[in-house]
């Protein structure tokens, strides 16, 4: 296949490369303040849709929003961030979020059924917003830093991963904390996913080391023993992600080029 974004390179890092939900789209978004679509042709060119530009904006994280009409862009210096209305084809800055303290906001979360938006802030804060009208419902706080979070399949929990190596399981509709436990060994955390089916939890950390578990040992025990500990990587894991169907996990370094495993 040719490059997806062959019909326009970006000019900085891309920090976000995305497949549209429902359509043959790819979204690619970066350093560069352009979020850009393309079509995908498989093996022909793939036609670029649209680029938009946000001035004066490195964005830092991009994403569709469930029903794939809208994409929400953070930047890395700003306490302010961007919804693209791609039906209007509008650009709609969403500005300081009322009840929301944080200087700055990067990382966020979608969930799965498309009701909540999680803000990752610093010290601990999580905040969860309407994805209806991205007003804040309600915060959370975890021991530490919080450095990455992850909806189950059903949208009904949150797990969230601390700098520390404890994760949080949060209930979406109380806000109450359900349970924590520690990933086995963790010096860092660094990125956290939960399969489609509800099945695994994989914790990734800065030694590299990706630690799978069973749902159901997460929710029970405080010291869970990993069903496997992938030991490939030799830098910081960045990166966790399970394929649609649980058969596959992709674990990725962006320390270092070509850091990507298969398992």
């Amino acid at each position: 296949c040719l490059p997806a974004n062959q019909e326009r390179f970006a000019n900085g890092r891309l920090v976000t490369v995305q497949f549209h939900p429902s359509a043959q789209v790819v979204m690619t978004a970066g350093h560069d303040r352009s979020v850009s679509l393309f079509q995908v042709k498989t093996f022909s060119l793939n036609p670029k849709i649209q680029s938009i530009y946000l001035e004066s904006f490195p964005i830092y994280k991009a994403r569709f929003s469930v029903d794939g009409e809208q994409v929400i862009a953070t930047g890395t210096h700003h306490s302010m961030f961007f919804v693209y209305d791609m039906v209007a084809g509008s650009i709609i800055p969403i500005p300081k979020v009322r009840g929301v303290e944080e200087k700055f906001i990067r990382n966020f979360e979608l969930s799965p059924d498309g009701s909540f938006m999680l803000l990752i802030g610093t010290s601990g804060y999580l905040h969860l917003l309407s994805m209806k009208t991205k007003e804040l419902i309600s915060t959370m706080k975890v021991n530490g830093r919080c450095t990455a979070s992850a909806f189950t399949p059903d949208s009904s929990k949150i797990y969230s991963y601390s700098k520390e190596g404890e994760v949080f399981i949060w209930d979406v509709r109380s806000r109450k904390c359900l349970h924590k436990f520690e990933d086995e060994g963790c010096l860092e955390g660094k990125c956290i996913a939960v399969s489609k089916n509800n099945q695994y939890v994989a914790c990734g950390s800065s030694s590299g080391v990706v630690n799978l578990y069973t749902t159901d040992a997460c929710l029970k025990e405080n010291h869970p023993k990993p069903e496997k500990a992938i030991m490939n990587l030799v830098t910081s894991a960045t990166c966790v992600t399970f394929n649609p169907t649980t058969e596959i996990l992709a674990v990725a370094s962006r320390d270092t080029d070509e850091a990507v495993k298969l398992v």
